[in-house]
């Protein structure tokens, strides 16, 4: 497979987890490997958003819980707001890098998550078709449950002949 997609039954199952250690082992082993994750962020032991953070260590919010009367914010899930632009400045330049380099490499691209904060942004749906066209590129990354309206990206990828989806409980 060049494509290998990890499918959480429900939030909170480890994915994020399961992501880190799969980073961890092919970086130790030498593997070239870049990309990102979203980790919460908690306060006082309540969830208050998500961080964007790249594997070279960068980080920068995703979203943070707002007040639909007090926000402005355009783009929303739920009670989150979401920071497109923090967004796309860490993850956009890493994704160029990726799908910049040459093909004589086997290079891993690590994408958790793709869902409908990260769905926001056009660029990085652009990015996402770009780096799994890439043939020197495998892409290992979490996308959601199918329910509610389908998100076409995400379906997109589920049907690829060369994706291999893992059910994560």
């Amino acid at each position: 497979w060049s494509v290998l997609f990890f499918l959480p039954y429900f939030l909170g199952v480890g994915k994020t987890t399961l992501i880190q250690k799969v980073t961890q082992a092919l970086k130790s082993s030498g593997v070239p490997i870049d990309g990102f994750y979203t980790e919460e962020v908690r306060e006082g032991g309540r969830r208050t958003g998500f961080d964007v953070v790249t594997l070279s260590g960068n980080r920068g919010p995703l979203s943070r819980v707002s007040s639909n009367s007090t926000s402005r914010c355009e783009y929303r899930v739920g009670q989150y707001a979401v920071d497109l632009v923090s967004f796309e400045q860490l993850v956009l330049p890493m994704l160029r890098n990726v799908n910049h380099g040459g093909d004589t490499e086997k290079r891993i691209c690590v994408i958790d998550e793709i869902g409908k904060m990260e769905l926001f942004s056009q660029a990085f749906i652009q990015a996402v078709r770009q780096t799994l066209a890439g043939s020197g590129t495998v892409v290992i990354g979490t996308i959601p449950i199918p329910k509610g309206k389908p998100l076409d990206l995400v379906e997109e990828i589920r049907s690829r002949k060369d994706v291999k989806v893992f059910n994560v409980s």
